[in-house]
């Protein structure tokens, strides 16, 4: 049976969650729709067939309307917390956008909410949930290869003002918090280790249309001794990278060289080579995910919350508390000018 699921945000990205996610993912049942905006509802209604009877100005208002299970939290990062607090209040398992909170002391607070009302609080780290990533996991932990050394990392894409406005445009840390967080998240995610320190440095390209850094650079220091550099831009004129980026990863006995992730969030550009050292290059057989990205965070979800355990991936909040102190202590290392440990 479906999780009964009360929807939070349907303008914008959370409107992308209804025409695109939502109706995918057989394992939910949407049953109502919740945002501050009457205008934002009348147009979710228009686009996407919601009946007002199920519309709602506040999570509240719902709860005392509808029976439901869970939250799906997709309303901007300010509205982040307050809203997973007022679900998890109200008995709700939560799933929330990434950036999951503004603060590491924010997030632990919600995860420690969590855990004493026995509900699942979990992160929509869609990223893990691609066939090459699921792929270059099986390698590292298998251990095929031996230990994994260094890793790079080149994500490239050209926004312009040609296309009229950009949500990024304007917001404070459009690359590393919003976009590069992904990043992060993997280099925990495929090295099942946490980082120790990082070294970032941003820049803002002379013909870039944001108003803060849209290029950077790291290197990125985990416990088990691995190190990844990573470079990212938003407005990189060379050719633009899919959304993992492409990632050189070297092992003990080879490297493994893979991208994830293509435009609207398919899998049709992901693949993983492997080059053993004194062996033959293989471009290895993906696994088939028919609920890839978001489907596949709101899938692992929804199947959780139904059997009471961890969704695979672990995406759950208290797992994203590394992914959220390394996203911001990128920042500050950038602000700082120089390397920043972390775990202080």
């Amino acid at each position: 049976m479906a999780v009964k699921v009360i929807h939070v945000g349907v303008g914008g990205w959370g409107l992308d969650w209804e025409q695109n996610i939502v109706s995918n993912v057989p394992s939910v049942e949407r049953v109502a729709a919740v945002d501050a905006s009457p205008a934002i509802l009348e147009a979710a209604q228009e686009a996407v067939g919601i009946s007002p009877d199920v519309c709602f100005s506040s999570l509240t208002e719902a709860m005392a309307t509808v029976e439901a299970e869970a939250a799906l939290i997709t309303v901007p990062l300010p509205f982040h917390m307050p809203v997973v607090l007022e679900a998890l209040d109200l008995g709700l398992n939560a799933l929330v956008e990434k950036p999951f909170a503004p603060t590491v002391a924010e997030a632990r607070n919600a995860v420690s909410v969590a855990a004493e009302k026995g509900l699942l609080l979990a992160v929509s780290q869609n990223y893990r949930f691609f066939p090459a990533v699921q792929t270059v996991k099986q390698i590292v932990e298998s251990g095929e290869l031996g230990k994994v050394g260094s890793v790079s990392i080149d994500f490239r894409k050209h926004v312009t003002k040609d296309g009229g406005g950009h949500r990024h445009f304007s917001l404070p840390d459009p690359l590393l918090v919003d976009m590069a967080i992904h990043h992060w998240d993997l280099m925990r995610y495929l090295l099942g280790d946490e980082a120790t320190a990082i070294t970032c440095e941003t820049w803002n390209p002379l013909w870039s249309p944001f108003v803060a850094d849209a290029a950077g650079a790291a290197v990125v220091e985990f416990s088990e001794g691995a190190h990844v550099a990573w470079r990212g831009s938003w407005v990189s004129p060379g050719e633009p990278t899919t959304w993992s980026g492409v990632w050189h990863m070297e092992f003990e006995r080879g490297e493994v060289i893979w991208r994830a992730r293509g435009d609207r969030g398919t899998t049709a550009d992901d693949f993983v080579i492997v080059r053993p050292i004194g062996g033959k290059e293989e471009r290895r057989k993906l696994p088939a995910l028919p609920l890839h990205g978001r489907r596949g965070s709101l899938n692992a979800f929804a199947e959780a919350v139904a059997s009471g355990t961890l969704p695979t991936p672990d995406i759950s909040g208290a797992n994203n508390i590394g992914t959220i102190e390394l996203a911001l202590t990128s920042v500050e290392s950038a602000a700082a000018g120089r390397r920043i440990t972390l775990g202080g």
